[in-house]
């Protein structure tokens, strides 16, 4: 009996000698197992899991992917040498949405035959110059920076050039700057905001709030002016910038930006971020406002934990699989030597609405 969580181990074929016969792949049963998790044909499978050529890398990788579904070890002869190591540097792991992109990145840069090596962040620990330290000292190949201080408008962009004179291809995920010399994949923060606002004043809501991380970022930046031109149809500029409220992209942070919000009058929440939306929710809730029947709340980045909050959480989606693999595209293109442009890849986010939302409360 296996214990749970172990890999079972793929039995060894009797006829591996001579080179030549035949392998057998553990009996029909595991090749149908491994065939229908994989959708492919048994054979496929079998030519798979013996080396043979004549099989396209995707499907290779799905039935690669399906042996590690089942638990199953894979055959010593699949086990491929990495073409090297390609560092991740994220800010955090408390935040689903840096998990998903990170899962996302690894999978694209495995089905590469590179070996991701993931970077974290967190208060007192290593900051970002010390981990591209490190990772340049273990002569990493690439760096994916995601959300990180090419994002803060008031850091010295000069790092990524000092980086880049070292010889270390990289991309960077959320937040453009122009100052540096690399391709850019960033969700449009801008239409972001401004389809969320869209969507609540459709349910007749007047007074619309916005939760935002710190004006530093670019991310923020971008989704202030979506939110401050969708405003601007119903109401003054002075009187939006008055519904804006600057705070950490936490729980405590929504919260805390949602209580300001409430006083201010706001039947719905814009957030910078799904934590923030749940901070927002507490907020609501702790004055005995219904979500979504006193307050709507909308959020931004989506994963898949959202979809089971109480309420189910209305939210703007990052294309977190798009972004992924066109920046790992693009950061292998830069280790080849070819042509990238230095510019940035937007890509556009994609309202999800579920339970926070609904249509605005009658005038009290």
């Amino acid at each position: 009996m296996t214990e749970p969580g172990t890999a079972r181990p793929w039995p060894t074929p009797p006829d591996l000698h001579p080179p030549k016969s035949p392998v057998r792949t553990g009996g029909p049963s595991r090749l149908a197992d491994i065939a229908q998790q994989a959708e492919v044909s048994e054979a496929t499978v079998s030519r798979v899991l013996n080396g043979k050529a004549g099989v396209a890398a995707a499907t290779r990788q799905k039935v690669l992917a399906a042996l590690d579904v089942l638990g199953y070890e894979r055959p010593v002869r699949l086990r491929q040498r990495s073409a090297g190591l390609i560092g991740l540097v994220i800010p955090e792991l408390t935040n689903p949405i840096f998990p998903a992109f990170a899962q996302v990145i690894e999978e694209v840069l495995s089905g590469h035959g590179y070996t991701p090596v993931l970077c974290t962040q967190s208060p007192g620990g290593a900051t970002e110059d010390e981990l591209v330290e490190q990772l340049v000292e273990r002569g990493v190949t690439g760096i994916v920076f995601m959300s990180g201080l090419h994002a803060d408008t008031t850091a010295d962009p000069a790092r990524y050039a000092r980086l880049a004179g070292r010889g270390v291809p990289f991309v960077c995920i959320n937040g453009y700057n122009g100052r540096i010399r690399a391709p850019f994949v960033s969700p449009d923060d801008a239409a972001a905001t401004r389809i969320a606002v869209r969507h609540l004043r459709d349910l007749g809501h007047r007074t619309i709030g916005l939760a935002v991380g710190p004006g530093r970022f670019v991310p923020v930046q971008r989704k202030l002016t979506g939110f401050l031109a969708e405003t601007a149809r119903t109401q003054r500029q002075a009187m939006a910038e008055g519904l804006i409220q600057h705070t950490l992209f936490s729980v405590e942070g929504g919260q805390a930006a949602a209580s300001a919000l409430l006083d201010a009058g706001c039947t719905g929440i814009v957030c910078g971020s799904d934590m923030m939306a749940l901070g927002a929710i507490r907020a609501a809730r702790q004055r005995g406002l219904r979500v979504p029947g006193d307050v709507s709340v909308v959020g931004y980045d989506d994963s898949d934990l959202f979809a089971f909050t109480d309420p189910p959480l209305t939210t703007l989606r990052q294309p977190v699989r798009a972004m992924a693999s066109a920046a790992v595209s693009s950061l292998l293109e830069e280790i080849s030597g070819n042509l990238v442009h230095h510019t940035e890849f937007v890509f556009q986010p994609e309202l999800v609405v579920r339970g926070s939302t609904a249509a605005a409360p009658p005038p009290r």
